[in-house]
């Protein structure tokens, strides 16, 4: 699955790294818990917003 930041962030679980809005979440080598995909792409975060979206198979072919 890949996802895509939707506004800048930093990910506190990931050494404070920085995504802007369009970067593929997770990084590169980067792997994540479905739960910490959940938690991003919904508004249960600190942020109170989603910061990621899902992909669509359409939308990912597109970014590779």
């Amino acid at each position: 699955m890949a996802y895509k930041a939707l506004v800048r962030f930093t990910d506190l679980q990931d050494d404070n790294f920085k995504y802007e809005p369009g970067d593929v979440y997770p990084r590169a080598g980067l792997k994540v818990s479905a739960e910490r995909l959940k938690e991003l792409s919904s508004k249960n975060n600190k942020r109170g917003i989603p910061v990621i979206k899902r992909l669509t198979k359409k939308e990912a072919e597109a970014e590779a």
